[in-house]
């Protein structure tokens, strides 16, 4: 049986480091959406963001799910913080593999993308106000599509990832 990791939440949750931590500690091959959907359109995020809307971009995103459907063995997927909001994007990963929440406080988010200025839904002056307004909406969405909940503030990507595999081995037996 293949074993798929697939991990959501918001940005600066710790998708992206705790992915790359879980494929180095299981040996699967990493896979990013943001990746797959830059190799697929060989546009930026920020570029189809500003060029094409977001709408379109999240139609690639399910288009990116879709074709993971078909892609054999063991695999981590690290989404982009939007992904599970349609409702579509979550059966499809719910389908796909254990989906796990990584879970993070805004004060934790807001301190990790302190200095990152390439995330086009942070775009403005108020970011405090704008990631608990998002964080808000999305975490009961988040809860619902996920298998697991893992809280990331104050643990290391080591402690979070080793959370992970125990999940993934007590699912598959």
């Amino acid at each position: 049986m293949d074993s798929h990791i697939i991990l959501i939440g918001f940005m600066g949750a710790g998708k992206t480091t705790v992915g790359k931590n879980l494929a180095r500690k299981t040996g699967f091959p990493l896979l990013d959406t943001d990746h797959l959907i830059e190799e697929q359109t060989g546009k930026t995020v920020k570029w189809i963001f500003e060029a094409w809307g977001e709408e379109e971009f999240r139609r690639l995103e399910t288009d990116v799910l879709k074709t993971l459907a078909d892609r054999p063995g063991d695999w981590v997927l690290s989404t982009g913080g939007g992904l599970p909001m349609k409702e579509e994007n979550r059966k499809l990963l719910g389908q796909a593999g254990m989906v796990v929440y990584l879970k993070a406080e805004p004060e934790t988010v807001l301190n990790r993308l302190s200095r990152d200025r390439n995330r086009p839904l942070l775009a403005g002056s108020d970011r405090k106000e704008r990631v608990e307004s998002l964080m808000a909406f999305r975490g009961p969405v988040y809860e619902s599509g996920a298998h697991v909940i893992v809280k990331t503030d104050g643990k290391s990507p080591d402690a979070i990832s080793d959370e992970i595999v125990s999940a993934l081995f007590a699912k598959n037996g």
